[in-house]
């Protein structure tokens, strides 16, 4: 059944079936007259799923429903692990018991079910994608094995296997070797409200966080974030259990592993990157840009101010750019 909503935009859920035992959540987001049979997937990163990033029911602050009102059918998915999505068995163990849940490999073929899903649904082979963050990482590596059908892809804030510094790195490196994945690390990380908002809330700034974003976007995206975890109030203070894959992808492509070459992608490409980012780095955005030797265009757009989270900011504070851009690609003609 459709959600509540404006009068000129529909919300549907799907379930659709990935790897055996695993289904993937899916919210449909459409106009009543679309302008293309083309719909643009919505990857989310390792923090929120896909509802919690792209489709906060707080009026202005959906990017589902802005591209909506452009005219597109959109799609906010959940990966495996995110969300309402099937949680892989090993969430329900120790962490310890098992190594880093979700790997790129199983991202993609997350995509590929919903792509094929929604070819079959909509009728038409091709897909536009956005990806934000490490799911600008799995967005572009699914464009690069699945050329023939990506049709534009759009990242913000995504790392791209470079060998550079990286601010996380410590974070995630063995103790006793820099250059390898901690092996303590589990299947998976345990994240409070704090956790969630801790690097946007450091990289704001200026004190006054409130300005700089609206109060009810962190706290619902903190909030959605959280409740989607069935196991959430079993602990205190209630927290997700968030897959750990991401980060040992992340922490290969920050020593310059290439998941992916974009020279294998024909699709027309719009890289965002923020200034204010905790995640990406200025390196990332120079060398996609200049691997992308095949695509039909390449747009890079930096945004002087734009956080990690800037398509949730305030529209002065680097939503505005993100959406302008966004729309100069998703808008073109078929």
């Amino acid at each position: 059944m459709p959600a509540s909503q404006p009068d000129s935009i529909s919300r549907f859920g799907h379930r659709v079936p990935s790897d055996p035992g695993i289904e993937i959540a899916v919210r449909e987001v459409r106009p009543h007259s679309p302008t293309s049979n083309v719909p643009i997937l919505l990857i989310h990163g390792g923090g929120g799923g896909g509802i919690a990033s792209f489709d906060l029911p707080l009026p202005g602050y959906s990017l589902a429903e802005d591209l909506a009102g452009i005219g597109r059918i959109v799609l906010v998915i959940d990966l495996r692990g995110w969300g309402t999505s099937t949680l892989p068995p090993e969430l329900d163990r120790p962490p310890a018991d098992n190594p880093p849940s979700v790997s790129s490999e199983e991202a993609c073929r997350d995509i590929t079910a919903i792509a094929d899903w929604a070819s079959a649904k909509f009728g038409t082979a091709g897909i536009d994608l956005f990806g934000w963050a490490t799911g600008g990482h799995w967005a572009g590596m699914w464009a690069a094995l699945h050329a023939d059908r990506a049709r534009r892809l759009a990242s913000l804030n995504a790392l791209y296997g470079v060998d550079a510094p990286w601010a996380m790195q410590a974070g995630f490196a063995d103790p006793d070797d820099s250059t390898r994945f901690n092996p303590a690390i589990g299947a998976y990380g345990v994240r409070n409200v704090d956790s969630l908002l801790r690097a946007w809330n450091q990289t704001i700034p200026i004190d006054n966080k409130y300005a700089w974003r609206d109060p009810a976007v962190a706290e619902t995206y903190a909030r959605l974030t959280i409740e989607s975890d069935p196991t959430h109030l079993d602990r205190d203070p209630p927290s997700v259990r968030t897959p750990t894959g991401f980060q040992r992808d992340s922490f290969r492509q920050s020593h310059g592993h290439r998941f992916w070459e974009a020279s294998a992608i024909t699709a027309d490409v719009l890289i965002i990157r923020g200034d204010l980012d905790f995640w990406s780095r200025p390196e990332d955005v120079d060398a996609l840009a200049a691997d992308l030797t095949n695509a039909r265009s390449v747009e890079v757009v930096r945004i002087p101010d734009g956080t990690h989270f800037a398509f949730i900011d305030r529209p002065e504070r680097g939503r505005k750019a993100v959406l302008d851009a966004l729309n100069r690609l998703f808008s073109e003609s078929d």
